[in-house]
């Protein structure tokens, strides 16, 4: 009864925010229910002066005001190029997830309930006082005993009930647009907040982060390129995460890296490879990388080094996914529409009976005018989006692998042009991209590949003639179950035609018995003009029809 009640009232909020905010006005009257259209227009924020601010401008102080799930979930839909009017998703990507942080007690009781001994026997000191606070944890910088400094991250004490209660009701709001909404259908809400759900409540496993930022770690090993803070395990669990502390500077602080003389060209380009290095060499990347995630390290302002935090959402790819996704890009690179085209068909980005030729032609409509800009000013991540809502139309269902590498491709490319404008990604990439290719099917790539399954191959090797065998035994009874299955349709079929025989010559019994009986009579006879001898013909020619056959057993 009480969830029922809180949930009751949070609804309430939700519509009194989205009246003071108007956003009654992203909705058509018409396309309304009756009993929501009387609602809209009884309701007192109509009574005031029209909405003076932009619909996007509206839509985030809204989802601001709702909180910590509504500001993140406009994070995430900021991201959602293909789904969301530009206008709307500019606005929407300046949220900034600074939330109040929770009470000292409370962070101190989540550690030490998690790790099982009080706060003074875990560190040496700690900050009571949070660093910073976002929406699903805040983060106490700390010092080991062993002399590490630390940062503390804990989750918000009792977010995932607020966050699965907020969800239930976003599910409710998404119905709603699709349904009413212009264009709800092809926004896909509920799609996207399905996708939110998967992100959000990963983010509260501050173990699974702990987890992907010590694989990240490991692929970067020694790299001059990006450092990734070390993970201490006896420090983390589910709701706590102890990791290295760093010291860097913000890569939005342009003001401070150009005063350290930090080679802002090379930095870009770095950020491309480190993209692509991820994507394609590891197949595990980091899918948040937006500003705040992001700090550079300027020791030697000549040779600067990316560090990366926050790991808790993570993309990957499958090898053919890898593949088709580099031969796409070359593709498009070189304008080569139909290659792109059938690759999409060739790895079941769209279903197999879609034409090359229409596919083809929807995409040279696309890319066209973006090459006649000059090349400093297309935006790569802009036109794959572009890419996947014109496939949309040819029925495909972009992987959220794909939409996570989208989303990253739209954060490491805006984030490039901010430090450096004159940033050519597509020549940055390209070269990259050729190499990997070539790479992947060079015959010591391949030795590679073969080695690594070599293992496995011969461990399955004794077990091969047995297979062998067992297939061909599969085979034969396969065979003989066909042929058993082949001869019952054929009695089967032979039994139908001697049924409708059968039913024929007993129709045709009983129409000759009925006109023999009508030819008994004088009436019948002078009705159909007959002699009598006919109606002992007929009768004969009944019987004949009706005697049991041989072929009707």
């Amino acid at each position: 009864m009480s969830f029922t009640f809180s949930r009751g009232r949070r609804l309430a909020k939700i519509l009194r925010v989205a009246g003071r905010h108007r956003l009654d006005t992203f909705f058509e009257a018409d396309s309304l229910p009756p009993w929501l259209r009387l609602a809209f227009r009884l309701s007192p924020w109509r009574l005031g002066p029209a909405p003076t601010e932009s619909r996007g401008v509206r839509l985030r102080q809204a989802l601001e005001e709702l909180g910590p799930v509504f500001i993140k979930f406009g994070q995430v839909l900021s991201t959602r190029r293909d789904l969301m009017p530009p206008d709307i998703a500019d606005e929407l990507a300046k949220l900034q997830d600074d939330v109040p942080p929770f009470s000292e007690t409370q962070s101190v009781a989540i550690i030490e309930r998690a790790l099982g001994k009080p706060v003074g026997e875990l560190f040496a000191s700690f900050e009571a006082t949070p660093m910073a606070s976002a929406s699903v944890a805040q983060v106490h910088a700390a010092t080991l005993k062993s002399g590490e400094q630390v940062v503390v991250k804990v989750v918000r004490p009792d977010i995932e009930r607020v966050i699965r209660q907020d969800l239930a009701l976003l599910y409710t709001l998404a119905h709603l647009v699709a349904r009413y909404l212009p264009d709800g259908r092809r926004l896909r809400p509920v799609e996207v907040i399905s996708d939110y759900e998967i992100t959000i409540l990963d983010e509260l496993d501050l173990g699974r982060e702990a987890a992907n930022a010590s694989q990240l770690r490991r692929n970067w090993e020694d790299s001059p390129l990006v450092y990734i803070p070390q993970v201490y395990w006896d420090y983390t669990c589910r709701e706590v995460c102890t990791m290295e502390r760093i010291s860097g500077i913000p890569v939005t602080d342009m003001d401070t890296l150009r005063a350290r003389g930090v080679d802002l060209k090379l930095l870009a380009e770095r950020g491309v490879e480190i993209f692509f290095t991820q994507v394609f060499r590891d197949s595990f990347f980091h899918a948040d990388m937006h500003p705040g995630n992001i700090f550079v390290d300027a020791s030697d302002p000549a040779d600067p080094t990316y560090i990366a935090v926050d790991c808790a959402i993570i993309g990957s790819l499958s090898d053919s996914d890898q593949y088709y996704l580099a031969r796409n890009l070359l593709a498009i690179f070189h304008r080569d529409y139909h290659e792109c085209a059938q690759l999409h068909v060739e790895c079941g980005w769209v279903p197999p009976h879609t034409r090359v030729q229409d596919f083809e032609s929807a995409m040279r409509a696309v890319c066209e005018p973006v090459f006649e800009r000059p090349i400093s000013e297309i935006s790569f991540g802009q036109l794959l989006i572009y890419l996947f809502h014109t496939a949309r139309r040819f029925d495909m269902e972009v992987q959220p692998s794909l939409v996570l590498l989208q989303k990253t491709m739209l954060n490491i490319e805006g984030l490039g042009r901010v430090l450096y404008p004159e940033l050519n990604l597509w020549d940055t990439a390209q070269p990259y991209l050729e190499r990997w290719v070539s790479e992947r099917y060079s015959p010591q790539s391949i030795l590679k590949r073969l080695q690594r399954h070599a293992p496995s191959w011969l461990e399955q090797l004794p077990a091969l003639p047995d297979a062998v065998l067992d297939n061909l035994q599969q085979s034969r009874d396969t065979e003989r179950h066909l042929a058993r299955q082949q001869q019952q349709m054929k009695a089967l079929q032979a039994e139908q035609q001697r049924r409708v025989s059968r039913r024929r010559r007993h129709l045709l019994a009983a129409l000759a018995c009925a006109t023999a009986a009508l030819l008994a009579w004088p009436e019948g006879r002078a009705l159909l003009g007959a002699a009598p001898p006919l109606s002992w013909l007929l009768g004969l020619a009944a019987l004949a029809l009706a005697w049991p056959r041989n072929t009707d057993s």
